[in-house]
């Protein structure tokens, strides 16, 4: 049997993409076939959540085994069949480190296997991927969320609120003349010579 995934990237944009996969390929397939579809590039780590009907995180399935002892499940280790169990089951799905793509992932059809078709296959693209990962809140990153530099308009009215002459009084009143500050060891050692 082949399952038909509907992959929506989390964003306020629509963007989504049907993806197929034959329900004894494993998570590691799905986690290719959704690098594939959405065309996101290099070996990022990624994880999986298997979700129940209520949207909890029954468990975890990352790409790498990352457990103290070794014996972690991996995405190669749970089949597509065990992941979706029926029509309606979600999962979500989180590539990248620096660059947080999240996606979240639904059962919509179990259809027969079409002969000399190489699975995963994406059948729909709708909308067009970002060039960047969209930010929790979807959409566009904020300007407070973002690596860009600050302009002198981000500080607004600074110079306004700040006098910087108020300083010069206050130095003025506790400097004291009669403490020394030179560093007679220095001189010493010159003199020494």
């Amino acid at each position: 049997m082949v399952y038909k995934i509907r992959i929506i990237l989390d964003t306020k944009d629509d963007i989504f993409r049907d993806v197929e996969i034959k329900g004894k390929q494993n998570l590691w397939n799905l986690h290719l076939g959704i690098k594939s579809a959405f065309s996101l590039l290099g070996e990022d780590l990624s994880l999986f959540n298997i979700l129940d009907e209520e949207g909890v995180v029954v468990k975890t399935v990352p790409l790498e085994d990352m457990s103290d002892d070794g014996d972690g499940e991996i995405m190669s280790d749970v089949y597509i069949d065990e992941a979706f169990e029926k029509v309606g089951d979600k999962i979500h799905f989180q590539y990248g480190f620096m660059d947080l793509w999240e996606f979240f992932c639904e059962l919509v059809e179990i259809v027969d296997e079409k002969p000399a078709v190489n699975y995963p296959i994406t059948v729909f693209r709708f909308g067009n991927m970002p060039l960047k990962a969209p930010s929790k809140s979807g959409g566009k990153r904020s300007a407070k969320n973002s690596a860009m530099p600050l302009m002198d308009d981000d500080f607004g009215s600074f110079d306004d609120d700040f006098d910087s002459e108020g300083f010069e009084d206050e130095d003025d009143e506790n400097y004291d003349e009669e403490e020394d500050f030179a560093d007679d060891s220095f001189d010493d050692e010159v003199d020494d010579e």
